[in-house]
């Protein structure tokens, strides 16, 4: 398979969907810095190809963005593509294996709630919804 075919035919369309559904890509440990240790809250949303990010982890992601209770900020990093960035947002994950797709919940820097792969994966859009809501609920203003 070519590179280039699979960025362009898979990792652009899994991007451009987060970019649609509000979310601001970050592509450079700087940038994961200078997020990550805002005050206040944000929801990093770590991307990846697979099944399950295409098909539960997006769409509770995009669904998110309409919750009456929000963070302060919602952010991507891509597994598998931004690298660097992707570690450097794991570094902020402690207590929590690399796991993508996932979500952490982070506030005034420190992470507050974690959803693993384990807890998307064979599970229904709707159940990832409501594991976000209940950490929306507690940590968000």
């Amino acid at each position: 398979m070519d590179f280039n075919f699979y960025v362009n035919d898979v990792v652009n369309p899994a991007r451009q969907e987060m970019d649609e559904a509000g979310y601001t890509q970050l592509s450079t440990p700087e940038e994961v810095e200078d997020t990550l240790t805002q005050k206040g809250t944000t929801l990093v949303m770590v991307n990846s190809v697979c099944g399950c990010a295409g098909g539960i982890a997006r769409p509770a992601a995009a669904y998110m963005k309409n919750y009456e209770k929000k963070p302060d900020r919602f952010v991507t990093v891509f597994a598998g593509q931004d690298k660097e960035a992707t570690d450097k947002a794991r570094s902020y994950f402690t207590g929590y294996a690399p796991s993508s797709p996932s979500f952490a919940l982070i506030k005034d820097g420190e992470i507050q709630r974690m959803v693993e792969r384990h807890e998307i994966e064979g599970h229904e859009p709707i159940e990832v919804v409501q594991e976000l809501e209940k950490a929306f609920d507690e940590y968000c203003d």
